[in-house]
């Protein structure tokens, strides 16, 4: 990792060293201000060409090793190329203004634009980083079907240095966002490891307790394999009430206006507490007392577009003025003498108890779970005061889990803010590269 790498890391701020252009000018255009003084002014259609992807269905597919790309990356693969290599991708509908780079032939779709080497005169490497200043992603005037109108894209106004400079600041870029994108993989790694730990010492505590010596027997559910001989085994519904939410956003004067914890409040987060900013929402009498938000509760997503991401619990912290449980999720309410809600959280957090619902999730493109799903999986039951102890070892073994997740979280997020302030420095003639290259 190089010192200015560092430094970035641990403050969020440009490393120093970094020098200006000897000299210059006006750039005639107020929002870029001044440029070297050898550099030009151009608008995108005088620099490239964007060519029209073609269009190519999946019927009409035949396997091959040629990636296909749509708006936002590869979508599958081919056995003909209608590019040259290498090649850039630009989201056209769909995720407009998204920009992919190909290394090898490609068959950019027709929801993309491209470019390669017959659409422009200039480096083709440069101009990628100089696409990703130019917020294209931005320009979309459909609001039916968003796009990126060509013509929009070709007025946008660039900075373009000689060629042996677009090289230069090519290399010089490629050299160090390359070395960003290293750590930034790295501390991801690590964060992917931190949470494995996390999840071990879950699984661990909800499925085999606390005491490593405590005699074992078979639980009889294939899931959880063996269990304490002193545990039980219920169906959820003989411990807690589980009600299916129907209150979707909506407004009417005719109801009582409230807040609604809604399905992202539940999927972004393992706790909700009075801090939240809840979306507003109106509901009856009836909806408001049936599915008041009460704290102990767990809310649980119960569809999503992929089966391993259903079941995702959250736990209500404190009690919440007016909220009510919202649409896609199941609302569970421990009933506080054989089931406590912290425990009954966890649990829902067991890689091990949650392959259950990956399995009973029915869908093609949408996977949802039945309220019978949660009504009738069989969960183990220790004792009342050894579910408070595992909730309370838990909290306290993954405290120092979650801090450090957070803190390299942050990292990496001043390491990307960092990228692309730097390429947007280099490309706008802030810097200096053509010695450091």
């Amino acid at each position: 990792m190089s010192a200015e790498l560092k430094q970035t890391a641990a403050t969020g701020a440009p490393a120093s060293g970094w020098k200006p252009y000897p000299a210059y000018k006006d750039s005639g255009v107020e929002w870029i201000g001044r440029v070297p003084e050898h550099w030009e002014v151009w608008k995108l259609k005088w620099v490239s060409n964007l060519i029209y992807g073609s269009s190519l269905s999946n019927d009409e597919r035949i396997e091959g090793k040629v990636p296909v790309y749509g708006s936002n990356g590869i979508i599958g693969y081919h056995n003909q190329a209608i590019s040259i290599k290498p090649c850039i991708i630009i989201g056209r509908k769909g995720s407009f203004g998204k920009v992919n780079y190909s290394n090898i032939e490609c068959f950019p779709i027709d929801t993309t634009y491209y470019i390669d080497e017959t659409a422009t005169k200039n480096n083709l490497s440069w101009l990628l980083y100089v696409l990703y200043t130019l917020n294209l992603d931005g320009l979309s005037k459909d609001s039916a079907v968003p796009g990126l109108s060509r013509e929009d894209a070709y007025d946008k106004s660039i900075l373009v240095p000689p060629l042996p400079e677009q090289r230069a600041i090519s290399l010089y870029l490629d050299d160090r966002t390359q070395k960003i994108d290293s750590l930034i993989e790295k501390k991801q790694k690590l964060i992917d490891l931190l949470k494995e730990e996390r999840t071990v010492i879950i699984n661990q505590a909800v499925t085999r307790g606390l005491n490593p010596d405590a005699p074992m027997k078979d639980s009889g559910i294939e899931w959880l394999g063996e269990m304490p001989k002193h545990w039980k085994i219920k169906r959820m519904k003989y411990v807690a009430e589980i009600k299916s939410s129907n209150v979707d956003k909506k407004s009417s004067d005719n109801e009582i206006k409230v807040f609604l914890c809604n399905y992202l409040d539940v999927y972004k987060n393992e706790y909700i507490d009075n801090s939240f900013s809840f979306m507003e929402a109106t509901a009856n009498e009836n909806e408001i007392t049936k599915f008041i938000v009460k704290k102990g509760d767990v809310l649980v997503t119960k569809d999503s577009e992929t089966p391993d991401d259903i079941a995702n619990p959250a736990y209500i912290k404190d009690d919440l003025t007016n909220t009510i449980c919202g649409y896609h999720l199941a609302q569970i309410r421990a009933n506080q003498i054989e089931l406590i809600g912290e425990y009954l959280f966890r649990l829902f957090q067991s890689k091990k108890f949650n392959s259950h619902f990956e399995v009973s999730a029915n869908g093609i493109t949408r996977f949802g779970l039945s309220i019978d799903s949660f009504k009738l999986v069989l969960i183990p039951l220790p004792p009342i005061e050894e579910q408070n102890e595992i909730a309370k070892y838990i909290e306290t073994s993954t405290q120092k889990i979650h801090r450090t997740i957070s803190r390299i979280e942050k990292e990496i997020t001043l390491l990307q803010e960092y990228r692309t302030a730097l390429i947007s420095e280099v490309i706008t003639g802030k810097i200096d590269v053509r010695e450091a290259a």
